[in-house]
């Protein structure tokens, strides 16, 4: 029996990947939902729910899933700390995957870049870049942000350590800070770089998707995954065995 599924956002870019993934996966999308539509009655009746809507709409969709006890896939990003703090109350009695980014290769590139990281020390100057297309409203990516954690896990850095760009008389850069840069321009589906650079060498941890159909399939591989685990907050990590 294919996994009846609730789709939040399903009308958005990453809803229609979704949608047309879909039919190569066990799943059926029998309820496709978006702001305006019945999205308690949807989530209640599904076996399973997948949101990509919007970091504002995040939360009612956590709290119904959470109401009803059905398995999440989170693919939103943009949250305040206040918001995830909210949105993870209600997630405590079911199975929910919450990632900013979906694809196999992307996960692949944050356990990479966790190695990386505990490997190479403080005289390797590590910096972010990501590119998205120009109607991306959040910045960094969700992706860049996950990466920074990342790094600043490793390092044992806190927050003070980052630099949004640079602009001006910054002086010389320290071996404790962390670059982070987010481009945006034209249809760009998402780049991202993570570089080490130390005096004599560098090394760059590139990833480029040009189909948003790799965050479609990760998506809908990671709800087959959490609809069979028990209560508990996953990642894309969990999902592949990366951990």
């Amino acid at each position: 029996m294919p996994l009846n599924l609730a789709l939040v956002g399903a009308r958005g870019r990453m809803g229609q990947a979704i949608t047309t993934a879909a039919t190569d996966f066990d799943v059926k999308i029998v309820w496709p939902l978006d702001l305006g539509d019945d999205i308690a009655a949807g989530i209640q009746k599904a076996d399973a729910v997948i949101d990509f809507s919007s970091h504002k709409v995040t939360h009612e969709v956590a709290k119904l899933a959470g109401q009803f006890k059905k398995p999440l896939v989170i693919g939103t990003t943009g949250h305040a700390s206040e918001e995830k703090q909210k949105i993870m109350a209600h997630l405590a009695g079911i199975p929910a995957v919450w990632s900013g980014n979906y694809s196999v290769g992307v996960n692949l590139l944050f356990a990479l870049t966790r190695r990386a990281a505990s490997v190479l020390d403080a005289d390797y100057d590590a910096e972010i870049v990501e590119m998205h297309h120009r109607m991306k409203k959040d910045a960094p990516s969700g992706t860049a942000a996950r990466l920074l954690e990342i790094i600043l896990e490793e390092r044992k850095l806190g927050a003070d350590a980052v630099r949004h760009g640079r602009h001006g008389i910054t002086g010389e850069r320290t071996k404790t800070e962390v670059g982070m840069h987010a481009l945006r321009g034209g249809d760009v589906v998402g780049d991202h770089t993570v570089i080490f650079a130390s005096p004599g060498e560098r090394v760059e941890l590139v990833h480029k998707a040009s189909d948003r159909g790799i965050f479609a399939r990760g998506a809908l591989r990671a709800v087959l995954w959490v609809a069979k685990q028990g209560a508990g907050l996953y990642d894309m990590q969990d999902v592949l065995g990366l951990k």
